[in-house]
């Protein structure tokens, strides 16, 4: 999407990846995502450690397993994704909602909606990191 404002465009590279990753995520493909728009190398932190992982993994290997972990651990029953509200030339952000059932740790078996801003920086046409904020209820 190409836009401008007050005559500067907000078309950039990381749109683009950034509107690729929003649209697969809306159909629940997220692990095509990763596989398609991640970079080998990408650095991915989240706002604490979850499933005994660091909160900071390194490597699209360790990305897709901790994605795993979570599909594994989690009922899903929805998901929304808005987005991308880009920031520069390299960076964008996707805000999720989701409501889930974590299968294990102190909130299992209770449905839980939670929120979580992803924070995308984009290099050579690939996203090199992420970061994740979130609020559960």
């Amino acid at each position: 999407m190409e836009f401008l404002f007050w005559g500067w465009s907000m078309s950039s590279q990381a749109e683009r990846v950034g509107e690729k990753l929003v649209d697969l995520c809306s159909h629940g493909k997220n692990m095509e995502a990763v596989e398609s728009l991640y970079r080998p190398d990408i650095v991915s932190t989240e706002a604490a450690e979850i499933g005994g992982m660091p909160r900071t993994v390194r490597g699209i290997v360790k990305v897709k397993e901790k994605g795993e972990w979570w599909a594994k651990n989690h009922e899903l029953h929805s998901e929304t994704v808005e987005g991308p509200y880009s920031h520069g030339e390299d960076r964008f952000a996707v805000h999720f909602s989701f409501e889930v059932t974590p299968k294990i740790g102190p909130s299992a078996g209770k449905r839980t909606k939670m929120d979580e801003i992803a924070v995308y920086t984009v290099r050579e046409g690939k996203i090199a990191a992420e970061e994740f904020y979130y609020h559960m209820a």
